[in-house]
């Protein structure tokens, strides 16, 4: 039993995305102890985490030690989509809708839920992020006026120390 809830407590961290309290974790768990199943567990979807590997993720979703891990599983997953979704963001203006359904491992139908909850919209054969929104909001939040003020200030004090 104590090895099902250090490997729960695991994959809740894993799930939630936070991956240093997880590592935090692992250094308390004992040595002897990583060879169980329940603990191994988490230990290799964290290394599937942190190779990219979102596919093995995702396909190991119904392999778990015990039934009890299929609900932080699921969540798991959804935090890789959510975490996919968000460098897609900044990454592409849009996806066809093809390459999404193959990106984030869906059906046709569960892709239209995703794309409505994350506010994306389907034109046609592709699907458009919202993309000017987040550039306006960047550009807001970044003082421009300021940085330029300040390099010249720099590049002045420069000149009189040369």
């Amino acid at each position: 039993m104590q090895y099902t809830i250090l490997g729960l407590n695991l994959l809740r961290l894993l799930a939630n995305n936070q991956i240093a309290d997880f590592h935090t974790e692992l250094e308390l768990i004992p040595t002897e102890m990583l060879d169980n199943t329940f603990i191994k567990h988490p230990i290799q979807l964290e290394q599937y985490l942190m190779e990219g590997s979102y596919t093995k993720i995702i396909e190991s979703r119904n392999e778990v030690p015990s039934s009890t891990y299929s609900n932080f599983m699921e969540q798991l997953v959804h935090t890789v989509r959510d975490e996919i979704a968000a460098c897609s963001e900044k990454a592409y203006a849009y996806l066809s809708v093809d390459q999404a359904t193959k990106l984030f491992m869906f059906q046709p139908q569960e892709l239209n839920e995703f794309c409505e909850q994350r506010g994306w919209m389907i034109d046609g054969n592709r699907i458009v992020f919202n993309q000017e929104e987040e550039q306006e909001e960047d550009k807001r939040s970044i003082p421009s006026s300021k940085v330029i003020a300040r390099t010249l200030l720099y590049a002045r004090e420069l000149e009189r120390i040369v």
